[in-house]
């Protein structure tokens, strides 16, 4: 099966502010908008970020390794070396890191790589690679 592009919509109190974050630090191009909406080329993937007025995102999470993963979460599967570019720029834009950028499982099958954080509204967001893609979905 093919990977197809996914569609999410998430939503922002502060539109300008949450346009400059994916647009200048995630450095995802714009596509049709209004006042009330943008579109995001998302790495492939189409990501609208709506106006919602009082909008507070959930804190809340889980436990994974010793991390205290937020949920709910979303974000994509990189190239490996378009991965670690990205934490590279992260770090450049001093963002904060709920959870730094690492290597999971190291030298085992499933080995990835992981960073979390937040966006200017709250959301949060995993960005993650594999060494080996093909073990995206291995049990």
């Amino acid at each position: 099966m093919s990977i197809q592009p996914f569609h999410l919509a998430i939503p922002v109190e502060n539109l300008s502010r949450a346009r400059a974050f994916y647009g200048n630090v995630l450095n995802c191009s714009e596509g049709r908008s209004d006042d009330q909406w943008v579109d995001f080329d998302f790495y492939g993937h189409q990501l609208v970020i709506h106006v919602k007025e009082n909008y507070v995102a959930d804190q809340s999470s889980n436990p994974v390794d010793g991390h205290d993963v937020p949920i709910p979460h979303f974000g994509v599967v990189l190239k490996w070396e378009d991965w670690e570019v990205l934490a590279d720029r992260l770090k450049k834009h001093e963002l904060q890191f709920i959870i730094e950028p690492y290597i999971r499982f190291k030298g085992l099958p499933g080995e990835q790589a992981t960073m979390f954080f937040k966006d200017t509204e709250g959301n949060a967001l995993e960005f993650k690679a594999f060494k080996d893609i093909g073990q995206l979905f291995a049990k």
